[in-house]
């Protein structure tokens, strides 16, 4: 049986979730993964493949014929899965995929999805690692995503989504059973909504990388795919800058709104709302959170705040943003973007010989329809995982009004506990607050970037608040994965958190660990966006992309490296960081 449920295991601060490791694959990577679940997860999550009546990850391998039923059936968490409370993704099973990939290399697949080059170990091959049966399956898929001839029946449970939305009925008129079938209910449709994510994203990636193949062996240079792919449109992760941006227009156009502003964030909602000249701001600010509400850090998991239910996140960004002046709309940006890649596609085209045109047109439109089709599909998953979060807080919330605690304890909760919880909540106090504690205790310390086999005792691991890094001095240089071309100097602003950007505002270069669309309001006002991890896939790089930001990923440790405050070169054609002045 693939993808067995996850046990708690005593790892050494007592008992959490975790999972077992692929004795056929045994390299597990943090790349990609730590960007979808940058924290601890809770239990509640990681209880739900219990429910699920397939693995979405299994099915999608299954669709595209990249591994055998032999491999599938390992009882194991093959393609991923949590480990000491951090999610994994399965390198090994990734690179074995690249392998059987005609055309394709591990460190190409590395690039684009992972970004973890500079920190996996180099892969092992293995008999049976190319399986000549699995590439000709995958070549024919391969083709059929060229043609682009699955991309409407893999939109098709985004459409359900949608109405399963519009038909919720209202939560706080509902039993608490029915607030718990809302998510229940909902469980087959995400599934098959995620296996169909990751169906899409392979497509954007086969787009991709017969993009970059053109542009290497035909034009002699692989980064011309960067022009190429700049302001396509469409991109709904960048969908909350352009309307932050208006908000923080309505704030800097108005003195009395900019004074509420200059006061301490703390009490801001309430000042706003008091404010009669508030009014249109209110409105507008309501309108955005209605459209918006299930962005926010750590969006994928249930149990975190997103911008709906914290409100002050997105007002702490706007009001960074509204410290630019209108030159910096992201209208102007995408505008010149737009421009300049219809030169460089102009200019790709007048390279090639005519008998090639059609092939590059074709591959061309691959890549972009499946690049917006993959963030089309993100935010149908992420607006389906808000609404039952607002089921399930409110499920809590009546747990907690019953038998004390916190609204919160509902997620230290496993599914299968959750009928003995909501009978007596006060009988799992004990249990809460012990997983409570253990959480706390696994989020100061630094999870393995890889592990292979066996995950690295917890007593090995580095604590968050004693890393201590050297800084780099000016001179020196950090090498990345080049994202988005261009160049741009700036100030360094090192920020771990988009909720708490401190002073990053115009001619700064934003330097993070990680990034969502949560962050994607703080690339507005930056000359350039440098980010610790993350592949030519990455969100940080579609949302440069569509801004016209330089942006260069998988900069190990660049948040520790690079001081705050020195001058900094980015050269995001080149994927080099330099340090101009510290």
């Amino acid at each position: 049986m693939a993808n067995p449920p996850l046990e708690f295991v005593d790892l050494g601060l007592g008992p959490y979730v975790h999972g077992t490791p692929s004795k056929k694959f045994p390299v597990y990577t943090r790349g990609n993964s730590g960007e979808v679940y940058p924290e601890v997860v809770y239990p509640f999550s990681t209880s739900l493949p219990g429910v699920f009546s397939a693995d979405p990850f299994t099915e999608s391998i299954r669709v595209i014929g990249a591994m055998t039923e032999k491999e599938l059936q390992e009882d194991a968490n093959i393609h991923g899965g949590v480990f000491g409370g951090y999610t994994y993704i399965n390198l090994s099973a990734s690179r074995v995929i690249a392998v059987r990939t005609p055309g394709t290399t591990v460190e190409e697949t590395d690039a684009t999805f992972l970004g973890s080059e500079n920190l996996a170990p180099p892969h092992k091959f293995q008999r049976g690692d190319r399986n000549v049966w699995c590439s000709i399956k995958m070549t024919i898929y391969a083709l059929s995503t060229l043609y682009r001839k699955r991309l409407d029946v893999l939109e098709q449970s985004q459409n359900e989504a949608i109405q399963w939305h519009k038909e919720l009925p209202d939560f706080s008129n509902i039993s608490d059973e029915e607030l718990l079938n809302v998510f229940l209910d909902s469980v087959p449709l995400q599934v098959r909504l995620f296996r169909d994510h990751l169906l899409i994203t392979g497509g954007a990636g086969i787009g991709l990388g017969l993009l970059k193949t053109i542009c290497k062996n035909k034009l002699g240079d692989e980064s011309l795919v960067l022009p190429l792919l700049g302001g396509i449109g469409d991109v709904e992760s960048a969908a909350p800058s352009f309307a932050l941006w208006d908000l923080s227009r309505i704030v800097r156009n108005s003195l009395v709104l900019s004074e509420c502003f200059n006061q301490d964030l703390e009490g801001l909602v309430k000042r706003l709302e008091a404010e009669s000249e508030a009014k249109k701001f209110n409105e507008e600010f309501k309108s955005f959170l209605e459209q918006f509400g299930s962005r926010g850090p750590n969006e994928w998991e249930m149990a975190c705040e997103v911008w709906g239910t914290n409100p002050q996140m997105p007002l702490v960004i706007i009001d960074r943003m509204r410290q630019a002046d209108d030159s910096r709309a992201p209208i102007l940006r995408s505008e010149r973007l737009v421009e300049e890649r219809e030169k460089a596609v102009e200019s790709a085209k007048n390279e090639l010989s005519r008998f090639l045109h059609r092939r590059f047109d074709l591959i061309y439109k691959c890549a972009i329809d499946y690049s917006q089709a993959r963030e089309r599909s993100k935010t149908v998953i992420i607006d389906m995982i808000h609404q039952c979060r607002l089921a399930l807080r409110e499920l809590g919330r009546r747990a907690s009004e019953r038998g004390g605690g916190d609204p919160e304890d509902l997620w230290f909760v496993c599914i299968e506990e959750m009928g003995n919880y909501l009978a007596n909540p006060e009988s799992m106090a004990d249990i809460i607050s012990e997983r409570k504690s253990v959480r706390q205790a696994l989020s100061e310390l630094v999870p393995p970037f890889c592990f292979s086999g066996k995950l690295p005792p917890i007593d090995t691991w580095e604590k968050r608040e004693k890393i201590e890094r050297t800084s780099l001095t000016a001179g020196e240089v950090l090498e990345g994965i080049p994202g988005c071309s261009g160049k741009a100097r700036g100030i360094a602003r090192v920020v771990l958190d988009p909720s708490e950007p401190g002073d990053i505002g115009p001619g700064d270069v934003l330097i993070a660990p990680h990034t969502d669309p949560s962050w994607t309001p703080l690339f507005v006002p930056v000359e350039a966006v440098i980010v610790n991890v993350g592949g030519q896939m990455s969100h940080a790089v579609i949302v440069s992309r569509e801004l016209g930001l330089p942006c260069v990923v998988s900069v190990t440790d660049a948040t520790y490296l690079i001081p705050d405050g020195a001058l900094v070169e980015v050269d995001g054609q080149a994927g080099t960081v330099t340090i101009v002045e510290d």
